[in-house]
């Protein structure tokens, strides 16, 4: 089996948000991350740069920011203006179509809280899935940012029936995070 040369883990995930002040203040005081760094204008208005590295407009400008999510995931935040930007998020089925699930311990308590938190969009009702498949067992249920990014809260219980026909293990959180930072 070939793998990059190297390879560690994964570093952060990252989205582009049409504005970065709402974005970071949603992850920080409601979601529970803590802001590392902000960073920008990332731009090279007279050059190449932006294209040649990011492979997008060479006219663009980025506004950064790295979160810390619990214990083991980086968040990197864009903000972009550029001359070519699509400003239309894709849906989940859509090419590029993508979420983030953040393991809780009781998805109903966590979707609760977030249907009390203003603009945030709980979709339907926390579900258990119960078809005998490799995640029979599993609890969940998608929400949206108010800016309309998806995200999933989610608790897969140990010993779930994918487990019993693979040795390959899913990443199970043992702890919790705080918003001060202090992971346990």
């Amino acid at each position: 089996m070939s793998a990059i040369p190297g390879a560690l883990a994964v570093h952060h995930v990252a989205y582009t948000v049409p504005d970065l002040d709402q974005a970071v203040t949603f992850f920080t005081e409601v979601i529970g991350a803590e802001l590392a760094y902000r960073t920008g204008p990332v731009h090279d208005p007279d050059g190449d740069w932006m294209t040649r590295q990011l492979g997008v407009h060479h006219r663009a400008a980025a506004y950064v920011a790295m979160l810390r999510l619990g214990p083991v995931t980086n968040l990197e935040l864009f903000e972009y203006s550029a001359p070519d930007q699509r400003r239309e998020l894709p849906g989940n089925s859509d090419w590029g179509g993508h979420h983030l699930a953040i393991a809780v311990t009781d998805v109903d308590a966590a979707a609760a809280y977030l249907r009390a938190q203003p603009g945030v969009q709980v979709l339907g009702r926390p579900e258990t899935v119960a078809d005998g498949g490799p995640i029979d067992g599993d609890r969940w249920v998608y929400f949206r940012a108010p800016w309309g990014l998806q995200l999933e809260l989610i608790d897969l219980p140990p010993g779930l029936p994918y487990e019993q026909r693979t040795e390959s293990r899913l990443y199970r959180p043992t702890g919790s995070w705080s918003s001060t930072g202090s992971w346990s």
